[in-house]
């Protein structure tokens, strides 16, 4: 089953095309890497996906009702008293209590559950955000630059817990990276985009071109 279809996307500020005619489609259980430098159209493109911004022309269609999403810049409010746990429950009417044991220790965060969340770090905030998205086992889910305040080795093993999540639950995966070479999931594809698709394909393709310098991350 097709999950997401993008059909002749762009996006146009002023006279800046942040993205040019972008067209790509996903299946159910894919997991797909959005790569591509500073600048490149991988937030916007994400920003139209989860319809925080429309389009200048082109569409797109998402046959999934449940979808997460996990932003690249989080907001906590500084001395705003509410735990981690309050944090994660807040986002979920139904509570399986036994799941969110699981992803609290799965995360390393266990411990914080009842700490202020404004007192953790970035990485740990982020953990936090992402538990929060996964206790409602969305079938699409949206990582926008997740591991950008994780520490390398904590990247590592997130990618690897991603990879058993999405084989186990079937969940179609679209997470926007500069960490390409800590990803070593069976099978994933990459969208390299800079405004304008250079390549859509398997991951282990290009890396192979990647190597031979024929593209630069």
């Amino acid at each position: 089953m097709v999950v997401l279809e993008v059909n002749n996307l762009s996006v146009v500020y002023s006279e800046y095309k942040a993205l040019n005619n972008i067209s790509f489609k996903i299946n159910q259980g894919d997991f797909l890497n959005i790569i591509g430098p500073n600048g490149s159209g991988k937030t916007t493109l994400v920003e139209v996906l989860t319809n925080l911004k429309k389009p200048t022309s082109g569409n797109f269609k998402i046959n999934e009702s449940n979808v997460g999403f996990l932003p690249q810049n989080l907001t906590v409010k500084k001395n705003f008293p509410i735990t981690v746990k309050e944090v994660i429950l807040s986002g979920n009417k139904k509570t399986d209590y036994s799941m969110l044991e699981k992803w609290l220790e799965i995360m390393d965060i266990k411990h914080l559950e009842d700490k202020n969340i404004s007192y953790l770090s970035g990485g740990e905030q982020q953990r936090v955000f992402l538990v929060r998205t996964l206790l409602s086992n969305p079938k699409l889910l949206i990582l926008d630059e997740p591991t950008s305040a994780l520490d390398p080795t904590f990247r590592a093993g997130f990618y690897l817990f991603l990879e058993s999540y999405q084989k186990e639950y079937n969940t179609t995966i679209i997470n926007v990276t500069h960490h390409l070479e800590s990803i070593n999931v069976d099978n994933s594809k990459t969208l390299y985009i800079d405004r304008e698709i250079k390549y859509f394909g398997l991951t282990k393709d290009f890396n192979e071109i990647n190597h031979k310098g024929d593209h630069h991350v």
